[in-house]
């Protein structure tokens, strides 16, 4: 993807999952913007949007961040919302026996103690495999793996949940089911 297209892509992850206000956009519960809303309040911003973009953009998208309905007309990000307006209803799932959590080492400690939590965001994410938890966890610092136990924590009453781009979702994940994975 182009220089500029990740720029846009960042720009309307920060607008479909964080600040739809802050271009006079507005979200509906479920997380959808009309595109043509999206186009016109993007031209008070610094990327001027037109639907050929966006729809390239999300076609792009190897992380497939975004979703266009079926009638091609609204728009939305597949996880990863604060904006408290916005709450997808998603199935629940069950989850593989292991899914994985990738963080920075400097966060290693805490979690391991309290578990992992959602922040600001709605619910932790998580993989199903090790090099996309790694991948996540670069972008804080030394990237480290931790093998969440999604089975057992099922069996135990927590949900998930798998958005549409296939990020699995729970609401957290106490210590007692997280521990560091190891290289083999």
């Amino acid at each position: 993807m182009a220089k500029q297209h990740t720029e846009i892509s960042k720009f309307l992850s920060y607008i479909l999952r964080h600040k739809p206000e802050a271009i006079g956009l507005t979200l509906d519960h479920e997380g959808w913007a009309n595109i043509s809303d999206l186009v016109e309040c993007s031209q008070k911003s610094e990327y001027a949007l037109d639907t050929d973009l966006i729809r390239t953009i999300v076609n792009e998208s190897d992380k497939k961040r975004f979703t266009i309905s079926e009638d091609g007309l609204r728009i939305r990000a597949a996880q990863g919302h604060s904006a408290k307006s916005v709450s997808i209803s998603y199935s629940e799932s069950m989850p593989p026996e292991v899914l994985f959590h990738g963080t920075a080492t400097r966060f290693l400690a805490s979690i391991l103690k309290e578990g992992l939590k959602p922040g600001e965001r709605q619910y932790v994410h998580l993989s199903k495999d090790i090099q996309t938890a790694l991948a996540v966890g670069r972008r804080y610092g030394k990237p480290v793996a931790l093998k969440i136990k999604a089975l057992q924590m099922h069996l135990q009453g927590f949900k998930f949940f798998q958005a549409e781009n296939g990020v699995w979702l729970t609401a957290k994940a106490p210590a007692i089911f997280i521990e560091q994975h190891l290289e083999e």
